[in-house]
């Protein structure tokens, strides 16, 4: 498509001589904004891929990928419901749990609210974010009545250790001839689990079901039966066997989906609007483009008209120019996907690089919930916003080469 002539005075004019240096340092800083642009939005998109992957999966690996619910009364057949579900395809595990929310207090005083959830040590092996990873004591000592496992942020809130005691009270207490006096269990310490994910590790705790049933005056029924699935993002054929399963029990049945829709629409906005906003740099590095172009074609007029002159046509003075600005967004776009592929994969690194530096905490878990900066590359979406950063800086470079290709000759020449 090009000739040997054609990259030659391409690769000149962008080769800066004397008297057109700022051509030139334009060009470069057209090259470096189009670079920042494709890193920035690689970067952006990954940490926002990442985040949402991570939170799921800390969702779903303590909550189950579907939840029945007693509709209008408790589950009490609770067992047999969960034998069955287990036979259906596609199902890898259903147990039931016993919930509610509690007021934590710890033997040296202090109070947090948090969740008290009661299960049976099968149930718990299904759920890898807490059984997986115990970082004091173990799982199997959660038996008896006054057995509990907390997460590391609880620990290190009240000063906990394996064997120490925690209270749970019950917000709304007993009644009594006197009113309503608030129910208090003391429950010993016997694991401590670490999920990465500070709401978690800070307010959840877990029961043996029998004490929790008892804690909440749930004896004889469950909160709900939680379901897992080979395949969250298909689950819907799972929920209609159950229900099919259970024709005349009325029950309320709700994926993670519904569980938390308005997550998952909060991140898809932001994550649209950051990728919308974040494609203007490189629409503002793709003008940087033309305004050099058309500077060159300004200095270069009289130039062009001698290639005219001596045979070249409007065609190859078009060619010229494509090819020296499509050059600059090439480049560009290569330099800023490394970039933001490299910094993806030492993200962390630089983080607490970056923390060393200014002595301040730059990812604070307690407010983004997460002990880690992930970032996950989506090699589709890498794609795409290569390809648009090229497409725009070739298309950034037409109107330029029009230009240069219908340059007069004879009325530049006479102009000199």
């Amino acid at each position: 498509m090009f000739n040997a002539f054609e990259r030659k005075i391409a690769a000149r004019y962008l080769r800066a001589r004397r008297g057109e240096r700022f051509v030139s340092v334009i060009a470069i800083f057209s090259l470096v904004g189009i670079a920042l642009g494709v890193a920035t939005l690689i970067i952006v998109t990954s940490v926002m891929n990442g985040f949402r992957q991570e939170l799921l999966s800390q969702i779903l690996g303590l909550n189950g990928d579907i939840g029945i619910y007693g509709a209008g009364q408790p589950l009490t057949n609770y067992d047999a419901m969960s034998q069955k579900i287990r036979t259906i395809k596609d199902v890898t595990g259903a147990f039931p749990i016993s919930q509610g929310e509690v007021l934590m207090s710890g033997p040296q005083g202090g109070a947090t609210g948090g969740i008290a959830r009661g299960i049976t040590l099968d149930g718990l092996k299904q759920l890898p974010t807490v059984s997986h990873h115990v970082v004091a004591g173990s799982l199997a000592n959660l038996t008896g009545g006054d057995a509990i496992a907390i997460g590391a942020g609880l620990a290190q809130q009240f000063n906990l250790s394996v064997g120490s005691q925690i209270s749970l009270i019950l917000p709304q207490g007993k009644a009594t001839v006197i009113g309503t006096i608030p129910s208090i269990q003391a429950f010993h310490v016997v694991a401590i689990f670490q999920t990465g994910m500070q709401q978690y590790d800070s307010s959840f705790v877990f029961l043996p079901l029998d004490a929790a049933q008892t804690l909440f005056q749930q004896t004889g029924s469950a909160s709900q039966i939680q379901v897992f699935v080979t395949d969250p993002d298909h689950d819907e054929a799972v929920k209609q066997a159950i229900l099919n399963m259970f024709p005349g029990q009325p029950l309320n049945i709700q994926d993670w989906k519904q569980n938390n829709d308005s997550f998952l629409a909060a991140v898809t906005v932001e994550r649209n609007v950051m990728f919308l906003i974040l494609t203007l740099i490189i629409i503002v590095a793709a003008f940087n483009v033309i305004s050099s172009m058309i500077m060159m074609v300004k200095d270069k007029a009289k130039d062009i008209a001698i290639l005219r002159t001596m045979g070249a046509s409007s065609g190859s003075v078009l060619r010229i120019f494509l090819m020296a600005g499509a050059s600059i967004g090439v480049l560009g776009t290569f330099f800023g996907f490394a970039l933001g592929v490299l910094f993806c994969h030492y993200i962390n690194d630089i983080r607490l690089f970056i923390q060393h530096i200014t002595g301040q905490k730059l990812f604070d878990p307690t407010i983004y919930y997460l002990e880690s900066l992930p970032a996950e590359l989506d090699w589709r979406e890498v794609v795409e916003i290569v390809l648009m950063a090229l497409v725009l800086s070739v298309l950034a470079t037409l109107y330029p080469s029009w230009r240069a290709a219908k340059i007069d000759p004879v009325e530049t020449l006479r102009s000199e």
